[in-house]
This record gives C-alpha cells, sequence and structure tokens, in this order.
C-alpha cells in the first residue's frame, strides 16, 4: 500500500481521538521515503539509531521545520551528538544522562526537549526508569537549565489486557506530575505504537509513535 494510502488510513482512525503529536517511527526507512511523508504533512521522525539518524539528517537538511526525535536507547558516549543534532530526546531513564545532554546542550539557542522512558510493563527487553522514580527524575531535570522537560514515553506490554493496565497507569503517573507546580507545564504522554494506537489513544497519548503502519513491514536487512 502508497505512503499516502497508509496515512490517510491513520488520519481516518484517529479522526475522533487524534493525538498533539503523530511521530512516524523511521527506524530503517530510507531517506527518500522520509522526503516524500513531509511532502504528505509529517514533520516529527523518530530515530533509534545515531548515525543512521545523522545520514538522513544531512540528506534531508534542505527541509523546513523537520522535527527529529531520538527514541532508542541512550549510550553515555552518544549524549553530546544526540544533544546536538535532535530536538527531542525521549528516552531519558536516569540522571546521569540527562546532566550529559545537558552539559553538551550548553550554547545552543534552544533548550532540548525531553520526556522521561518509563518500564511500565516491567519487561526486561524494554528501556526505562520504575515507575517509582520517575518523581526524582523529573524533579532534577527540571533543574537542568539546557533541558526542558515535556513528559513521559512508555512501551507497553503486549498482550492487550496488560497494555490496558500499563496505560491505564501511565496516564495516572502523568496526570499526578501535571498536578506538581513545578510540572504543570507537561505537555506529552507519549505512548502508543502501529500495534495499539488506538488503545493509547483512549487513555490520553498525546503522541503516538507508528512505524509499521505508515511505512509498511522492514526487513532485517534494511535496519
Amino acid at each position: 500500500m502508497p505512503l499516502a494510502e497508509r496515512l490517510a488510513h491513520v488520519q481516518r482512525e484517529i479522526t475522533n481521538r487524534p493525538p498533539q503529536r503523530l511521530l512516524a517511527a523511521s527506524k530503517g526507512v530510507a531517506a527518500e521515503t522520509l522526503r516524500r511523508a513531509y511532502v504528505l504533512g509529517l514533520r516529527h521522525f523518530g530515530e533509534n539509531y545515531l548515525q543512521e539518524a545523522l545520514d538522513k539528517q544531512m540528506a534531508l537538511k534542505d527541509l523546513d521545520g523537520i522535527v527529529w526525535h531520538f527514541i532508542g536507547r541512550i549510550q553515555r558516549n552518544k549524549t553530546t551528538a544526540l544533544a546536538r543534532h535532535f530536538d527531542w530526546v525521549e528516552s531519558v531513564d536516569r540522571p546521569l544522562i540527562a546532566e550529559r545532554l545537558n552539559t553538551a546542550r550548553t550554547g545552543m539557542v534552544a533548550p532540548l526537549n525531553v520526556l522521561i522512558e518509563v518500564a511500565i510493563s516491567a519487561e526486561d527487553s524494554k528501556g526505562g526508569c520504575a515507575p517509582e522514580e520517575v518523581p526524582e527524575l523529573a524533579l532534577a531535570i527540571s533543574r537542568l537549565s539546557h533541558l526542558r522537560l515535556r513528559g513521559l514515553m512508555a512501551l507497553v506490554h503486549p498482550q492487550p489486557g496488560q497494555a490496558d493496565a500499563d496505560f491505564r497507569r501511565m496516564a495516572e503517573l502523568f496526570l499526578t506530575l501535571q498536578q506538581t507546580p513545578v510540572h504543570a507545564d507537561l505537555d506529552t504522554l507519549s505512548m502508543g505504537t502501529s500495534a495499539d494506537y488506538p488503545q493509547a489513544l483512549r487513555h490520553g497519548a498525546t503522541e503516538i509513535r507508528l512505524g509499521t503502519t505508515l511505512f509498511g513491514a522492514r526487513t532485517q536487512e534494511s535496519l
């Protein structure tokens, strides 16, 4: 199915509960495909791997208003490049990473938008901090002048019943943070992928991250 048809299908699906942001999860997707997505109106692209992302950024540097999100696991030795080449980092999970990003962002015009990744499903294969660690990490980030905490991100359990509980807990955690005066301006609850975005939207997701739904299945060789 052509990209335009895939995007139109998504837009019909989310008519009743549109998110604030549709993030195209573009790992393994060629830069020219992202250019077509841009022409169709997409502006936010999420990448998992630094070098792949840098290559695409160079290829697409002529596109005004394109916004790059890093959504993969963060290695300490990559924080400088992440802070310098991305507009958002959505997988901050510990104070050390936040501090390194903050230092690397020094001297740039705008602060780096960050999300705290929460290990809401408690699966070993997924990153993030424990839910009970979120308030302390959020407070630590709020004290870093070159970062702007925008909210929370999570990948939920693949089983629908557990996913529903995870989405509900994330919504509660997000609301609790927003009710704290220092975090009253938080605006992003990023949850929901191609497998479960309608469910995520029912629980208040403001950002959904769609890869396969937009770009089709990607083979291992393409990643």
